[in-house]
């Protein structure tokens, strides 16, 4: 006999497409094509002598790309990527845009609490994904001393709130047009066309040839994503037929 759950479905049923998803969520991560960019804002409301009030961290599917801060006002290139696309059009116009950027995250900091309560520092992820060569999601996750708060999906303009705490914070933002189109344009605008930019540049990348042949070792990589994949098949091709008889 099936247990049965709420709803009349089977354990089986129920457990079976839990299963399906984890089993197609690995094929994706495998066969995926996404690219994402991701840059790590932080602002501080009243940065001491020497410490800057805005900087910024980016990696580039999890590669370290740039780094930035209000001081210089300058982007510094960080790893092989970085060094590459530091010379791009993109590149020349990320110093005036992250410094946008922080100003309108620190007139955040300080127009949503009075003196007393505002906190000392924000903290911004921002991330973009692109595939199939085109914006194919775009986030930013605020925290607020160093705690987790908000999440806003640009792609629909939705919040959702972590901390309860922040739950004022999220309504006043949320009755702001204007700012809400702000992290929609810099989200799904700015940082989807920097990674399709850098992407370009990326995969026509020619590295250097080397001096001496080569042996070249067997792709084992390779040859073990597609038996992860045939095996991951299979197993979809089982339960289903398991799914079908308990139905």
């Amino acid at each position: 006999m099936l247990l049965k759950l709420q709803g009349g479905k089977s354990l089986a049923h129920t457990t079976g497409h839990l299963l399906l998803i984890l089993l197609l969520t690995e094929v994706r991560k495998t066969l995926g094509n996404a690219h994402f960019l991701c840059l790590d804002l932080t602002v501080i409301k009243q940065s001491r002598p020497g410490q800057p009030w805005c900087q910024v961290q980016a990696s580039m599917d999890t590669k370290p790309l740039l780094h930035y801060d209000s001081d210089s006002n300058k982007v510094r290139p960080l790893g092989f990527l970085g060094e590459e696309v530091n010379d791009t059009k993109a590149w020349m116009e990320l110093n005036q845009t992250l410094g946008e950027a922080g100003r309108e995250l620190r007139s955040c900091l300080s127009s949503n609490w009075t003196k007393r309560r505002c906190p000392p520092s924000l903290q911004v992820r921002l991330c973009c994904q692109r595939e199939a060569e085109q914006c194919s999601g775009a986030s930013l996750l605020f925290s607020i001393n160093g705690r987790t708060a908000l999440l806003l999906d640009t792609m629909s303009i939705t919040w959702t709130v972590i901390n309860p705490g922040a739950t004022v914070i999220k309504e006043a933002w949320e009755n702001n047009q204007e700012l809400a189109e702000y992290f929609r344009k810099i989200s799904m605008g700015d940082c989807s066309y920097w990674l399709r930019e850098f992407l370009e540049h990326w995969e026509n990348m020619v590295l250097p040839e080397p001096t001496e042949p080569l042996i070249m070792a067997p792709d084992i990589s390779q040859s073990a994503s597609i038996q992860l994949v045939t095996c991951i098949i299979l197993l979809i091709i089982t339960q289903l037929v398991l799914i079908a008889s308990s139905s």
